[in-house]
């Protein structure tokens, strides 16, 4: 069973993951990203199986609450840096796809 510090100490791993995501991001090392993504889904899972019997109260609640918020807010910049790129390949992925049907259907030229 987790105690009170051990759930604060995976909020602020979680909180370090994300913090270095946006460092990945901005340097568009998507591996990178990726590794710390599955860094982060590991803890949520085991928070998940652990947390719902750990109540925070006062000060402690207040220090989940704040790393809560920096990831969502890190969350955000790393998706504001992504979706960008991610429109960029889908339009790429849909011009090859459309190459692809022209040259199924007229043959290469």
């Amino acid at each position: 069973m987790m105690t009170n510090q051990d759930v604060l100490t995976v909020y602020a791993a979680m909180g370090e993951l994300t913090s270095q995501m946006v460092t990945a991001a901005n340097e568009s090392d998507w591996d990178r990203l990726e590794a710390l993504e599955q860094r982060v889904s590991a803890h949520v899972a085991l928070l998940k199986t652990s947390e719902g019997k750990v109540k925070l109260e006062g000060e402690q609640r207040q220090r989940k609450v704040s790393l809560i918020k920096q990831m969502l807010a890190d969350d955000r910049k790393v998706r504001d840096m992504i979706e960008p790129w991610m429109a960029q390949l889908s339009k790429l992925i849909s011009s090859t796809g459309t190459e692809r049907r022209v040259v199924n259907a007229y043959g290469a030229v």
